[in-house]
């Protein structure tokens, strides 16, 4: 098993993907190529730069990989709000999505910081 997928962040990212991609599959087809494909994109790169970030050499890498993850998940949060408020996802699908973005988000700043800190302590080239 990959050393990544042993992580709470990329468990956690990997799942909110794969459930916000199958909440996308019921926007109105007009907003397929549009909120949808969007949604589809951030939700994708959030695990996928928590997995490649933790194959890279050194700890200033893997940090740059796991802050484009930690954006990647504010435009996650922010898609579901405007699905929530266009009326695409129902108020209780909302909520379960926006918890496991909360627990995503949490998960992987703690990452942040502790690979942070091992930064820091890392001399510069």
């Amino acid at each position: 098993m990959p050393p990544y997928r042993t992580l709470k962040a990329w468990q956690h990212a990997q799942r909110l993907a794969v459930e916000c991609v199958k909440a996308a599959r019921s926007f109105p087809d007009y907003e397929q190529e549009g909120l949808a494909s969007q949604m589809r994109r951030a939700c994708y790169s959030v695990p996928l730069n928590i997995a490649e970030g933790s194959a890279k050499n050194g700890s200033r890498e893997y940090r740059r990989f796991l802050d484009t993850a930690r954006g990647s998940l504010a435009e996650v949060e922010t898609m579901l709000e405007m699905a929530r408020d266009l009326g695409y996802i129902e108020p209780a699908l909302y909520g379960r999505l926006e918890a496991l973005a909360t627990e995503t988000s949490k998960t992987l700043y703690g990452l942040l910081r502790k690979i942070g800190d091992a930064a820091l302590r890392q001399p510069r080239h």
